[in-house]
């Protein structure tokens, strides 16, 4: 004869944690919102079922067995998942997106991104984000090709509106004992002709743009920003690299702005773009709304 498998149900297990929690049956029905017979009728109907005991009483105090201290760390995780179903359910009854998806030009500052998304998580739900870090072409190709439900931008794509954000400092910059820096006077761009300049490549595939000054003829192409700021911090040759990214090798003497005669800093504005602005759920929104008002405390100050 097989033994049976007892059948506890989830709201069983409920009851057994807000005993413990709480401390007394009254307490637990309370928290529970029931009466204090059908908590007692739950455990006891538990226990019955159980090949081991689970509660003991001291006096009016219920205290778990050292078996039940072992099967209520399991039941509350159980409880925590079932209660994360339930939400789940609400949100998207009320229309939350399972995943909200954001494609950021890299030369946003993460320091902002970072806040942003800090500040979407209390209202985000169960909501994921899937971050696309792109360049240039590659943000309006991840907005066309169906990819992002929001993208950051400097150029706005053809047929579409946009929100200003913020604008980004672009400032030429080498290591303090680059040649560029040993001439002791103000460059110009024939200064920078014959020196190695770092830029970023275009994530897209189909569009591919360039940005900038970019004449050099010993320029190189890196695939990341945090690549090209290395390279330059090395003394491998010169790049206009966004303000915020550098703050601290500004600070540190490690990288030294270029003494341009014009030209050696430039601003780019970007831009918030829905995909679909008409279309977008509460989460979309939620995000956005983040970073925008991140975007306005900085520009404040």
């Amino acid at each position: 004869m097989t033994n049976r498998i007892p059948r506890i149900s989830l709201e069983q297990w409920a009851a057994l944690q807000a005993v413990v929690d709480e401390g007394s049956f009254a307490q637990a029905a309370e928290a529970l919102n029931k009466s204090q017979s059908s908590v007692s009728y739950a455990l006891k109907g538990m226990q019955e079922q159980l090949p081991v005991e689970v509660l003991t009483m001291r006096g009016r105090k219920a205290e778990l067995s050292p078996a039940g201290e072992v099967l209520l760390r399991r039941a509350r995780v159980l409880i925590d998942e079932a209660l994360a179903l339930e939400r789940l359910a609400h949100d998207l009854a009320e229309g939350w997106e399972t995943e909200v998806r954001l494609a950021v030009e890299i030369i946003f500052p993460p320091v902002l991104l970072s806040r942003a998304l800090a500040a979407f998580v209390p209202e985000s739900r169960s909501t994921r984000v899937q971050l696309i870090e792109s360049v240039l072409s590659g943000t309006h190709e991840a907005l066309f090709n169906g990819e992002a439900d929001l993208i950051i931008t400097n150029r706005l794509p053809p047929g579409y509106l946009g929100q200003s954000l913020l604008e980004v400092e672009f400032i030429a910059v080498a290591h303090p004992d680059h040649p560029l820096h040993q001439l002791g006077r103000e460059l110009t761009p024939d200064d920078l002709r014959d020196h190695r300049q770092f830029v970023v490549r275009d994530t897209g595939i189909k569009r591919r743009q360039d940005a900038g000054w970019l004449v050099a003829e010993q320029r190189w192409t890196v695939s990341h920003l945090r690549t090209s700021i290395q390279f330059v911090k090395d003394g491998l040759g010169f790049a206009w690299l966004p303000s915020e990214h550098i703050q601290e090798e500004l600070e540190a003497g490690s990288l030294k702005p270029l003494c341009l005669h014009e030209g050696g800093r430039r601003h780019e504005e970007l831009f918030l773009v829905y995909a679909r602005r008409d279309d977008a759920g509460p989460a979309t929104q939620a995000l956005a709304a983040a970073l925008h008002s991140v975007c306005r405390r900085i520009s404040r100050t």
